[in-house]
């Protein structure tokens, strides 16, 4: 039986629950930049029963699920080359793919549907936030704590950084992902939580289809930053300044 309470925060809950995701992402419950609220609270912003979301978290913690990683146990450079192999490189290659239906779809049905235009405005934003937020991560803030995590390993001096506490650069990604959480909020808005017009063409339904498998995926990409990785990395870091005090 499950230990779930409606007071845990919801991060707290995919952290300890890791099977606890699916359901969340089925809800449509953030559990990456909104995850910060109770249970209680995360239902009954989105109107959900919150029994109903308690029976599905224990039936998913009690019932067979593939093994997943630890992250909370591996490396931090594992961690971040896994996120920029994984979740980087789907981005990457599912912008330009959505980028291309909706502008499809907007030529199409954009006359009859207002709200597609918009979605596709919304998307582009995205696409050039995501674009300068993963060349910082890539270029600075990763390498910074992977080369931080090797100082501890040979025991040598921290690493010198341009931008004082890992605490700085992680505050701003952090920002960013709720800039990007905010965006795919606003776009499961407009889009009716990803459900097409009824007689919706092919390339229409898999414009939200698309639309829909990008959340989830970048909910699994900010959760393992938000919640594993930047903690960690401060931790880390902390611990090297007091052992060098």
């Amino acid at each position: 039986m499950t230990s779930t309470s409606t007071t845990q925060t919801v991060r707290d809950i995919a952290l300890q629950q890791p099977t606890s995701i699916r359901v969340f992402e089925q809800y449509g419950i953030d559990y990456c930049c909104g995850g910060r609220k109770p249970l209680a609270e995360a239902c009954a912003a989105s109107n959900l029963e919150v029994d109903a979301v308690l029976a599905a978290l224990e039936l998913a913690a009690n019932g067979p699920a593939p093994a997943a990683a630890d992250w909370s146990q591996s490396s931090l450079e594992a961690l971040s080359g896994h996120i920029v192999a994984t979740h980087h490189a789907y981005v990457r290659r599912e912008l330009p793919r959505l980028t291309l239906l909706a502008q499809k779809v907007v030529n199409r049905h954009g006359d009859t549907h207002a709200e597609v235009p918009v979605i596709q405005t919304t998307l582009a934003q995205l696409d050039d936030e995501l674009t300068h937020h993963f060349a910082k991560e890539e270029a600075v803030l990763f390498p910074y704590i992977a080369e931080l995590e090797r100082s501890i390993v040979a025991g040598s001096a921290k690493p010198h950084s341009c931008f004082g506490t890992v605490s700085n650069p992680i505050a701003m990604m952090t920002e960013e992902h709720d800039a990007a959480g905010a965006l795919l909020a606003e776009i499961r808005q407009l889009s009716h939580h990803f459900t097409p017009p009824i007689g919706a063409c092919p390339t229409y339904h898999a414009f939200y289809d698309g639309l829909k498998e990008f959340e989830q995926d970048l909910h699994q990409h900010i959760h393992l930053e938000n919640n594993i990785l930047f903690p960690r990395a401060i931790n880390l870091e902390a611990t090297t300044t007091n052992t060098n005090a």
